[in-house]
């Protein structure tokens, strides 16, 4: 398969269609998240209300949980939504942010797992080892380390699961439990500025909905928010605050002679 060439199928289908990705997420990446949507070329709703979210859900083509400040009534917000996705064969993509940092947000994690078909789940490598049943050190919602490497954290969290997982880290590491992709595109500055790794969620919902096959959504997601992450610090340089702006910029630019010029994958057997 040419990964490559997919993905750059998929992004202009996601431009094409402007696919509607609701998202139930956390208060410090609401506005992040909602302006990456519509950079990649995909329409943004961020619902949460208990009463409405089956109904919002519905008028979706993909869903984002993100547990970042997450609440007990939240997460039944996300379970009702999720529950309604799986009925219409909506893709759901989850973010476990902080999971191992708090009983609750690692049962909230699980809790999700157990009772809705996820399709895609993406974080760091800690918070992934603590769901699939391995040592690790989450401080706050930072990854300090696991004891094992990324490759195999991420096969045996899609064998326990039956789900696409993606960990994202210096290379991100992306596994179905069959295949693993490593994809070596993005720079430091990604993680210089908070929410960068939530506004990849929405860009991987955005390739979800238009690619029905979880992997190689995750993987043009991924490489997508890698090269425009280079895109941008080439610009910003060290600036922080310019990197912020300069990233928007690079989602809505990023384009197929881009990807071809700039994409670093590889795929082989899990």
């Amino acid at each position: 398969m040419d990964f490559v060439q997919t993905i750059c199928d998929d992004l202009n289908a996601i431009r094409e269609k402007r696919p509607l990705v609701h998202s139930i997420t956390n208060f410090v990446v609401m506005n992040e998240t909602a302006n990456a949507t519509l950079c990649i070329g995909a329409l943004p709703i961020m619902s949460h209300a208990v009463e409405e979210v089956e109904e919002m859900v519905g008028i979706a083509s993909a869903l984002v949980l993100n547990i970042g400040t997450l609440t007990p009534k939240w997460i039944d917000a996300m379970e009702l939504a999720g529950k309604r996705a799986n009925e219409l064969n909506i893709p759901i993509i989850l973010d476990p942010v902080g999971a191992g940092a708090t009983r609750l947000r690692t049962d909230s994690s699980k809790r999700l797992l157990e009772n809705v078909k996820i399709s895609i789940v993406r974080g760091n490598a800690a918070e992934v080892a603590t769901l699939a049943g391995i040592a690790a050190e989450v401080r706050g919602v930072e990854s300090i380390g696991a004891s094992q490497s990324p490759e195999q954290i991420a096969k045996h969290f899609a064998s326990t699961y039956g789900c696409t997982v993606a960990i994202t880290g210096a290379v991100d590491v992306v596994s179905d439990g069959n295949q693993i992709a490593r994809i070596s595109n993005g720079h430091l500055m990604l993680s210089k500025v908070v929410g960068t790794g939530c506004m990849s969620n929405v860009i991987v919902a955005a390739f979800a909905a238009v690619d029905s096959d979880p992997f190689t959504a995750a993987v043009g997601g991924l490489t997508t928010c890698g090269i425009a992450g280079e895109m941008a610090a080439a610009i910003s340089g060290d600036k922080p605050g310019t990197f912020h702006m300069e990233f928007y910029n690079a989602l809505y630019a990023v384009n197929n002679q881009s990807i071809r010029a700039g994409a670093k994958v590889e795929v082989t057997e899990a």
